[in-house]
């Protein structure tokens, strides 16, 4: 925090006249009243401090700043705003750590290259990828769920009156054919939804805008604004996690072998990234965005201003285990019921040792709690 400093007037000592008065000779008019004293203007008000930024709980490493990658799992937006946070405010400087973001897109494969060794993180979207990680005896583990809730929703036409979950059953249902796989294995099993109804959804919110009687998936952080700004109405949203999808989302991932070599450096990445979140939800996030943009030229004020908002309206990030143990937090009882619905939908096998996905080393310590916002 820069302190802010009060400016001090000196008051200055009377100057001497050098020169004769022409009165004390008798010759002359008499001196001029004095003038009055000008006093100095105040001092201005102090300034505002800054929001505050926490300040690094270790020192930089003996030997320089750590060199560390990190792969996100798309192009750079405001649901990974966190990270780019602490890059622009010298957050993980602040913790002996040199962090290059490597944005996800269609064509990146990511998590290929921290299997390879070229990255030490990777953002993998949710906790059926860890699953799935598992099965396939890939040596990645989750260390940290940035988002305690997933944001997967259905919207829906206003017209519709879709009010509840049930309600999206007489409805066109565009589905992407990872969600098919997916969380629509869940709602089939939980709530006795059909795929006779659905049509794919490829990306393209155009035939869900023409067809009222239809709902279309997408992220509640994103995909509302994109109807709002092409169809100029405002879509019912149904948030999947509100109805009992209690998987993890946008989990840091790595590898067992860089756990067990250097888990004090994994630690400062693990802390500081979740201090950048606090920063972007609550602090000035300007610096996070002006890097999102600069790696994204489509990406827009509005865009990531909305992204913010939802995040914080539907507790995204900030909610939950969250709030006590800090952003970043998870469970052993969340992944047992995750597993468990999973398991009873036919989307992963009962025999999978699913502890296996994750650790809680590096989280639940409660860093970054006191830049929340006192209610």
């Amino acid at each position: 925090m820069t302190p802010a400093f009060l400016l001090r007037a000196l008051i200055g000592s009377v100057v001497l006249l050098l020169a004769q008065p022409a009165w004390a000779s008798g010759h002359g008019a008499e001196p001029a009243a004095p003038k009055p004293e000008v006093k100095p203007p105040p001092p201005p008000p102090p300034k505002k401090p800054p929001p505050p930024v926490a300040q690094p709980v270790r020192k930089v490493p003996a030997g320089g700043f750590d060199k560390v990658s990190f792969g996100t799992n798309w192009v750079a937006e405001g649901e990974h705003g966190g990270f780019f946070q602490a890059v622009a405010d010298g957050t993980y400087k602040a913790y002996g750590l040199d962090v290059t973001i490597v944005p996800g897109g269609p064509n990146v494969n990511n998590r290929a290259l921290l299997l390879a060794g070229k990255l030490d993180f990777f953002m993998t979207a949710n906790t059926l990828q860890s699953f799935d990680a598992v099965a396939g005896n890939v040596p990645v583990v989750a260390i940290a769920a940035v988002f305690q809730k997933d944001p997967q929703v259905f919207l829906s036409h206003p017209e519709s009156k879709v009010e509840q979950l049930d309600d999206l059953k007489r409805l066109t249902l565009f589905v992407s054919k990872e969600g098919i796989a997916s969380y629509f294995q869940w709602l089939k099993s939980e709530y006795g939804f059909s795929e006779a109804k659905v049509k794919p959804y490829t990306s393209n919110p155009q035939p869900f805008i023409i067809d009222k009687n239809s709902a279309m998936q997408g992220y509640v952080t994103s995909e509302p604004f994109v109807i709002e700004q092409k169809a100029k109405f405002k879509p019912n949203v149904l948030l999947l996690a509100d109805y009992g999808l209690d998987g993890y989302s946008t989990l840091i991932e790595t590898r067992r072998d860089l756990i067990d070599k250097n888990p004090e450096m994994i630690q400062r990445f693990v802390d500081a990234s979740m201090i950048g979140w606090y920063n972007y939800l609550y602090g000035d996030n300007a610096a996070g965005n002006a890097m999102i943009k600069s790696l994204n030229p489509e990406m827009t004020d509005e865009m990531l201003a909305y992204s913010v908002a939802k995040m914080k309206e539907y507790g995204i990030v900030d909610s939950g285990d969250a709030v006590k143990s800090g952003i970043g937090a998870m469970s052993d009882a969340r992944y047992a019921s995750f597993f468990d619905k999973m398991t009873r939908a036919g989307v992963a096998k009962r025999d999978l040792d699913f502890r296996r996905a994750y650790t809680l080393q590096f989280i639940n310590k409660g860093v970054g709690v006191d830049l929340r916002p006192k209610k």
